[in-house]
């Protein structure tokens, strides 16, 4: 199930099992939690005293106009002062840890588990949309738990503390408070319903916000080439236009919401006042302990009014755990079965001991084969055997699904009915990081990550020497270019690989795959992006390094596979010519058409190029 699908089940609010889920990322936590709430607790217990002892001065100092034992009195008052302040600096550090290590364990569970999700969920999900989750949901999360728990913790105890004590002195006059505390649970239940539907669109709307800038960012070029600026602005301010109306929504619930708790202890409090002021008027209390009780009906509002608001962000808090808790449930599409886990480890845990050896012979055993997300078969009862060794290459007009078959050789998708071998044993027998450890897959549109040239390479193979990296940048003629830059192989790349052509970047990318020296090599029109000179010089490096492995290849030029031991032809999704290229020419059939229209198509250019050279 797609997360996207998770998320637009029906939902219920102020689930327990929602928030029980965060139990593990906590425990480590715990004595932090522990302290800092036995830390509130001080502090709580020592804003109760303080009306107490306003009480008690107004008994033995003002009343009598005496000042005997007020230096005591002061001295009490005073180290209640600085412990209170004690307290509140060891909960506010310890708090803080908790907000930055909490986050930053959401995170590093986010990212290790997008690792092993399946590539079809990248395909499917914007980059703004898992950044939101990645980083903005756990950064709120992280904060409620650090600070919000303490405000709600520090109220609750306030609040509670404050009736007790009011109770014990004169419980007619506490019950004048204790009576609104229903009418605040009852509007409390009513309000979380709706607080909390609210931010779930609040938050969703937001993950759009996030791709919409990742793409603007990341696209700029192709904006400004295409002169779309004006489109991308008004696909933003529409969607930030959603996002204004529904956080307006939130606030108009949370300005009524919180007025009306605040209406609610502000009438206790005059009640307080009112009934307090004709008990001493008739004798029944004292000006100290109608001091107390005016002291707690003054101070008693603000605490409320802060466990609804906090209240009120621990609702809207739940949209964001269950974002998270939806991306880390969402299973991968392929996945290993616990058999092949233990003897072979996972992904990030291997146990390369066990590996056995790879010689690359693929066979695909009566396969039928449909997209997750497809109606109809690409591939039906499909059987080929391909020795190791062996050079298959694919070609077809674009968007024909040339890459369906390699996407099942490397096992980024599993076939729907069938088999397929590697070195005749079901490859779903062994784990996945097995055999991509032995695939060096080339792109058409190559990634390199921020670093320098050397590290990029180097990713091929983590313990490659210097000297085996420069070997593998000569292979395909990129030592050069590579020396021509300004800090030769320590240059930075840039993000993305911006700072190299395109061309560029699929040579690096090719002494990458080169180092990995793979048993099974992929490339996916991999010389497209490099010019016919480039291309003429890496094409008897690729044949030579290609010799003894098991190779695919995705081509665009049917120039480059002439030597290929078989060509798979591909139209409309299906396979409908495979031999040789000489048994494909004798056929005068689709591929035969495909070749003659661009023999004539790079004659031409050759002819017309010195031309439009003068």
């Amino acid at each position: 199930m797609e997360l996207t699908q998770q998320e637009n089940r029906k939902e219920k609010f102020s689930s327990l099992k929602t928030w029980a889920k965060l139990i593990p990322f906590l425990k480590p936590y715990s004595r932090n939690m522990a302290g800092i709430l036995i830390l509130m607790l001080v502090n709580a217990g020592i804003d109760i005293s303080f009306p107490l002892l306003s009480g008690y001065a107004v008994d033995q100092f003002v009343t009598p106009r005496t000042s005997e034992g007020l230096t005591g009195f002061a001295a009490l008052y005073m180290v209640l002062v600085v412990t209170q302040m004690l307290c509140t600096m060891f909960f506010a550090r310890a708090a803080l840890k908790v907000e930055m290590y909490l986050g930053r364990d959401l995170k590093k569970k986010l990212f290790t588990h997008l690792q092993t999700l399946s590539f079809s969920y990248y395909n499917t999900t914007p980059v703004g949309v898992i950044m939101a989750r990645v980083m903005s949901d756990t950064n709120k999360i992280g904060s409620v738990f650090a600070w919000s728990l303490v405000d709600v913790f520090w109220s609750a105890t306030y609040v509670i503390g404050c009736m007790i004590v009011m109770l014990f002195l004169n419980w007619k006059l506490a019950l004048l408070i204790i009576v609104v505390v229903p009418a605040i649970a009852l509007l409390t239940l009513y309000f979380q319903k709706k607080i909390l539907h609210i931010n779930r669109q609040a938050r969703k709307i937001n993950a759009e916000i996030t791709r919409h800038y990742n793409e603007g960012i990341s696209g700029a070029k192709t904006s400004k080439t295409l002169v779309i600026e004006d489109k991308n602005t008004e696909a933003f301010q529409q969607v930030t236009g959603r996002m204004k109306d529904t956080t307006v929504r939130a606030v108009m619930l949370n300005a009524v919401y919180v007025p009306i708790i605040g209406f609610l202890t502000a009438l206790a409090v005059a009640f307080v006042i009112t009934g307090g002021g004709n008990m001493v008027l008739w004798g029944d209390i004292g000006i100290g302990e109608l001091t107390i009780f005016m002291n707690f009906a003054l101070v008693i509002a603000d605490p409320v009014q802060t466990l609804a608001r906090t209240i009120s962000n621990f609702i809207s808090t739940q949209a964001n755990i269950e974002r998270v808790s939806a991306l880390l449930e969402l299973e991968p599409q392929i996945q290993d079965t616990p058999e092949v886990i233990a003897r072979y480890g996972t992904s990030l845990e291997p146990k390369k001991e066990n590996w056995e050896p790879l010689e690359g012979h693929i066979t695909f055993d009566d396969i039928t084969f449909r997209y997750p997300d497809g109606t109809e078969n690409v591939l039906e009862h499909f059987s080929l055997d391909v020795p190791a060794g062996t050079t298959v290459a694919i070609v077809g007009e674009t968007g024909a699904g040339k890459s369906t078959l390699v996407n099942l050789a490397c096992r980024f998708f599993e076939p729907t009915d069938g088999r397929i071998l590697i070195d005749g044993r079901d490859y779903r027998e062994r784990s996945q990081l097995w055999l991509h450890s032995n695939i060096g897959y080339v792109l058409q549109t190559p990634h390199l990550f921020s670093g320098s040239v050397k590290e990029n390479i180097r990713y091929g193979r983590l313990d490659a020497t210097d000297e085996e990296i420069v070997e593998a940048a000569k292979l395909v003629n990129a030592h050069d270019f590579i020396l021509h830059m300004e800090n030769g192989y320590d240059s930075d790349v840039g993000e993305g690989g911006g700072q190299l052509s395109t061309g560029e970047k699929q040579l690096v990318s090719f002494a990458r795959a080169i180092l990995a020296n793979p048993k099974i090599f992929v490339l996916d029109e991999a010389t497209s992006s490099i010019d016919t000179k480039t291309e003429a010089l890496i094409q008897n490096a690729i044949s030579t390094l290609l010799t003894g492995r098991t190779s695919f290849l995705i081509a665009h030029r049917l120039s480059t596979i002439r030597k290929a031991d078989l060509i798979l032809v591909v139209r409309g999704g299906k396979i409908i010519e495979q031999g040789t290229h000489q048994e494909l020419m004798g056929q005068d059939g689709y591929y035969a058409d495909l070749y003659h229209k661009q023999f004539e198509s790079e004659t031409a250019e050759r002819v017309f190029a010195p031309q439009e050279k003068v």
